[in-house]
Order: C-alpha cells, then structure tokens, then sequence
C-alpha cells in the first residue's frame, strides 16, 4: 500500500500524546517540509516527501526516540516529541506535516522475531550515531541530489559511502534486517520512495503546530 500525497492533508492531524501510543520500534517518520534543504530534496525528486527518519520506543523512560541522518550533523538521535516541533537547526514550529508510517514485513513472524529485527535496527542506527560529515562529504551529498532530478542511474563515484542523506540511511537501516526499500534505481533512495513502497502504509500526523 503505497502512501498517497493526500494524507498530507485528508488524515486529521493528532497530538503527539495520542500518535505516541501508536508508536512501534522501526516505525517510520515521513516529512513534507519547507525549509531550503527540503525544498531542494523535493525538486530533486519531484514529489512533497523531503526527509525520513526512524522511530523507537524506551519504555524505562517513557520516552520515544527519532534516528536520523541530517546535514551538517550527520547522523544523531532526538526525542520524538522535539522531533515533531522544530527542524535540526532549530526552526519552530516545525516547517511542514510529518506521517507516522510502518513498513509491514516487521511485524511479521513471532514476537519474539520481531522484536529480534527491531532490535538488530536500532543497533545499527544507535553504531553510527555522532558521525559526522566533512565539508567534501556534505558537497557529494548535494550533487547526488541534484544528480537525482536528471532520473539517471547514479555514478559510482557519487554513491554514498560513509557519508547518507537521511532516506539512504534509513534504508541501510532496513537493509541490516533484510527488508530492501523498492525504488527505480534512478538518482538516489529518496524520502518519496518509502512513500511509494508498496509495503508501507501511512498510521497518522502528528500535529506539528
């Protein structure tokens, strides 16, 4: 079940208090935002999807938690409800609508395998948690989304190494318990293709105001 760009304005928009029950380990976070960087993810791929990040549970705490690759910063985990009130650099309120998705091959098997996969999840994203990107890195980073609006298959030279937009870490997430986020192989692995994957249906927004 593909993710239509009308949830962006037909799902009614719920609290962070009602969405956080709703929320399980590997969830995914699709954002439509407006600040520079997302508008450029979106001309890039042409579509309202402009960042993608994973959500996870700590029960001890009370407390969920987003991992996300952004620039600049790279790669860092931020309370949920932070996540939904202000972009990496601090703009509030958060510049756009944010869906809470779900990929459905993890909630398949017993409990236990899928708490087993949800686990192996978090531990790659939590291992590359504080890498950060040099200024050579960020700039291989623009070219292949600009490399992206060309609908070209992307040079070797250009393909991510150590260095991720947000939707290409996430599917290295994904990848590190066997689920492959489908796409075109065109350009880049862009927020727009966890919308477009079959096997990734829409919860609910968040109110981001």
């Amino acid at each position: 079940m593909t993710i239509s760009d009308t949830v962006l304005t037909k799902l009614p928009p719920l609290s962070y208090a009602t969405i956080s029950k709703k929320v399980r380990d590997g969830d995914i976070l699709l954002c439509a935002a407006h600040d520079p960087f997302s508008r450029l993810i979106g001309w890039s791929t042409k579509s309202p999807w402009s960042h993608v990040a994973l959500a996870w549970r700590w029960p001890a705490l009370g407390r969920h938690i987003v991992f996300e690759c952004v620039q600049q910063l790279g790669v860092r985990a931020v309370p949920l409800d932070r996540f939904i009130r202000e972009t990496s650099s601090g703009q509030k309120p958060y510049p756009g609508k944010i869906i809470l998705a779900r990929h459905g091959f993890l909630g398949e098997g017993s409990a236990q395998a899928q708490a087993a996969r949800a686990s192996d999840l978090a531990k790659f994203a939590i291992d590359r948690i504080g890498d950060r990107f040099s200024s050579a890195e960020i700039l291989k980073i623009a070219l292949r989304i600009v490399v992206g609006r060309l609908d070209i298959h992307m040079p070797k030279s250009l393909g991510p190494d150590n260095e991720f937009i947000c939707s290409e870490f996430v599917a290295k997430c994904f990848e590190r318990i066997d689920i492959q986020i489908q796409w075109d192989g065109l350009g880049f692995i862009a927020p727009a293709d966890f919308a477009d994957d079959p096997n990734v249906r829409a919860v609910a927004r968040f109110r981001t105001t």
